[in-house]
């Protein structure tokens, strides 16, 4: 059973909410920036710095030998993160990576001559976004919007399309590919016109965007603002969920106390009860256009089929 949370969080506070600082929307691509602590937890997760070039190199074997899925790249430093995704488990890390590219075969509308530049409606709409920060954990926050969703001017596959370059960038990072992410689904104002727009397909995909098929782990989905709608909405995706995927589901409802048992407030944004302001999506966007072009984050996501210019 998925897991919904009604007890009272213990958090208290003497102190008045303090400001937050300027956030910058910057990427940390460099393993010069992952801290002691999370290189500890890695660590834990089967990352050992003698060995890795050596599982890495068994990996790429692996896949050669089974030759069920071609990569577009084979090197360390794209390989690493499939494997940091299942703890350097190289069969559950090449399940992973068939996984991965067989949904890519199957949606290439979702990746071949998107321009991201192009989804500022969905930023400018506010229904999706991740923070510029990181919780306690050191996990980004995804955070869906959809009660604020108008089906009739923007499709379900442009939603997808942007999920998928906000996951593909956040799977570039090497802080998120050993930590994962979460993400939160706050369901306000959710109405007929947003399940009218689900289907098995829909609900398949979203799972595997968030769970099965994606080189960045999903440590957590949280449900926050839910009302009667949802539990019709729900029952199209509960067939997607193995056990595994249900215990790293909490529903909140309206207590953001509960959503603190989780994360911390200072990590949350004010309306979720915590001290931060909204980033918008496009903000994501002008870091790519002001501070990618002609780098290596773009040249990765060129390689996937998706153009700047």
């Amino acid at each position: 059973m998925y897991t919904v949370h009604r007890h009272i969080h213990t958090y208290t506070s003497n102190t008045r909410p303090r400001a937050m600082p300027a956030v910058e929307h910057k990427l940390n691509v460099s393993e010069e920036e992952v801290p002691e602590n999370i290189r500890r937890i890695a660590n834990e997760q089967g990352e050992c710095t003698k060995t890795k070039k050596q599982t890495i190199e068994q990996f790429r074997s692996y896949i050669l030998e089974r030759n069920e899925c071609q990569p577009h790249r084979n090197d360390d430093q794209y390989l690493e993160k499939f494997l940091r995704a299942r703890y350097w488990k190289i069969e559950n890390s090449y399940r992973l990576l068939c996984s991965y590219y067989k949904f890519r075969e199957q949606n290439k509308g979702y990746y071949e001559k998107v321009r991201p530049l192009d989804l500022r409606h969905l930023g400018d709409s506010d229904i999706l976004t991740v923070t510029p920060y990181r919780d306690q954990h050191g996990h980004r926050i995804l955070i869906y919007r959809f009660g604020l969703w108008r089906p009739n001017r923007i499709t379900i596959d442009d939603i997808f399309r942007a999920t998928i370059v906000l996951q593909e960038l956040g799977s570039l990072e090497p802080i998120s590919q050993i930590m994962g992410g979460v993400a939160i689904f706050d369901l306000k104002d959710l109405g007929l016109e947003h399940i009218l727009q689900l289907s098995p397909s829909v609900a398949q995909k979203m799972i595997a965007l968030l769970v099965t098929s994606m080189p960045i782990r999903t440590s957590a989905l949280h449900i926050v603002n839910q009302n009667w709608v949802f539990n019709a909405g729900f029952k199209m995706f509960k067939p997607f969920l193995n056990s595994a995927m249900r215990e790293r589901l909490f529903i909140h409802g309206s207590d953001m106390r509960s959503l603190h048992k989780h994360i911390c407030p200072e990590h949350l944004p004010k309306r979720y009860g915590g001290l931060h302001e909204d980033y918008s999506y496009t903000l994501w966007l002008d870091m790519l256009k002001n501070q990618c072009t002609g780098n290596s984050v773009q040249k990765d996501m060129e390689q996937l089929g998706f153009i700047f210019d």
